[in-house]
């Protein structure tokens, strides 16, 4: 069924140079095994902002319980979709599973509500328009680094195929079909989630993989935290199956049995020609699984609490943190001191965010080996409200509750 051979992104491929394409070369190794876009693989893979997904939740805020689906599970879910798609389609499989596992690197902490919250701010405090698929290249580009064989602390620097997927990836939209545009564009052009289409084959199906992954799996956590009712949402639920889902011989809706079906609906209906799609049936089945959730999990009365308590965590540390602004960098140095005797924790780690991506403290940086790009001037206040509004929107929920309770304890 391989019908992308042809147009799988490989040597020959018109757009092959495009897509490999780094900032600057990166080092090499003698005797190295690996392809461009498994090094970006790996390079993810070992980053930081790769590990802290796993004290991200996906809807269900800092939960205690183990079974609730965290960030890290779902993009090795986006991953594992999308593997398979690519696999019997023909495409390249370790392109769409480096995008898959990369594409919601630096999400904001407490999900899609944690993402409002610093929209708010953004446009109030920066004029900025913030969303987290431009947040995922920017930390890709700019924040995450690994070392290189010298130590030296140096930009993660991958592949513009990859970088393109995960500013791309956006799951939100609903589409009949996805099709890659033609232009090698700037990136940081693209002014807003789902404008503009990807440029590979895999970086389609790598957006369509996230509409399949966490449909099933937020019914399966909202059952297991007992949000949907038997007698109520589940009834609805069932009805929604006995209309739809009996056409495709379902007889129970939940996450494996959903990626398998549209799994192999993709893959049966997509094609050069068609584009990545499924069938007019599973896009309809989709869409009322779609709105299933959005009626009886995402504006669930329970996650109302957990909305204000995000905002007030968030909100609570933007200020704090932004406050410590003094137009010269030795009074700033002072503020931040003086708070740390008070929050280690919180100052402690935005004091090491200044030192590797500012002038902030030069020898420090020089020791550390850090030698990513600079990004702030912390003497300027608007680039110092930038360089909080970064750290804070890197965050694991975890982390968040623990520094709002530093901030707010008394000892």
């Amino acid at each position: 069924m391989k019908k992308f051979n042809k147009d799988r992104m490989s040597e020959g491929n018109t757009k092959w140079s495009s897509c490999i394409h780094r900032e600057k070369p990166l080092y090499s190794r003698q005797g190295s095994l690996r392809s461009e876009f498994y090094r970006d693989y790996t390079r993810i893979l070992h980053c930081t902002a790769y590990r802290r997904l796993k004290h991200k939740t996906q809807v269900f805020f800092a939960t205690e319980n183990d079974h609730i689906c965290t960030r890290i599970e779902h993009v090795n879910h986006v991953a594992s979709v999308s593997y398979t798609i690519a696999d019997i389609l023909g495409l390249n499989t370790e392109l769409v599973s480096a995008i898959a596992i990369g594409h919601d690197l630096g999400h904001a902490p407490f999900g899609h509500e944690g993402e409002d919250i610093l929209k708010r701010i953004a446009k109030n405090k920066l004029t900025d328009d913030f969303w987290h698929e431009k947040n995922s290249l920017w930390f890709v580009d700019k924040i995450e680094t690994l070392p290189d064989p010298s130590g030296r602390q140096e930009n993660l620097n991958l592949t513009y195929a990859v970088r393109d997927g995960i500013i791309s990836h956006c799951g939100e939209i609903n589409e009949s079909s996805i099709f890659p545009r033609d232009d090698y564009i700037d990136l940081y052009q693209i002014a807003s989630a789902g404008q503009t289409a990807p440029f590979t084959w895999e970086a389609c199906v790598v957006k369509i993989a996230d509409k399949i992954a966490f449909l099933g799996r937020d019914i399966e956590d909202a059952l297991e935290l007992k949000m949907l009712r038997h007698k109520g949402e589940i009834k609805e639920l069932n009805e929604i199956l006995m209309k739809l889902g009996k056409r495709f011989r379902l007889r129970e809706i939940n996450n494996t049995v959903l990626m398998n079906e549209f799994i192999s609906d993709l893959c049966r209906y997509s094609s050069p020609k068609s584009g990545i799609c499924l069938s007019g049936k599973h896009n309809e089945f989709l869409k009322a699984i779609k709105d299933f959730n959005n009626r009886f999990i995402y504006s669930h009365p329970r996650l109302v609490p957990f909305k204000a308590y995000a905002s007030l965590i968030l909100n609570s540390l933007f200020e704090l943190l932004s406050s410590l602004y003094r137009r010269q960098k030795e009074q700033t140095g002072k503020q931040i001191h003086n708070h740390e005797k008070l929050y280690p924790l919180l100052l402690g780690q935005f004091r090491g965010w200044l030192i590797k991506y500012s002038d902030f403290e030069p020898l420090s940086r020089k020791k550390e080996k850090y030698a990513n790009n600079l990004l702030y001037e912390v003497e300027d206040n608007n680039s110092f409200i930038k360089a909080t509004f970064d750290f804070i929107s890197g965050m694991t929920d975890n982390f968040a509750i623990r520094c709002f309770k530093e901030v707010t304890s008394f000892k």
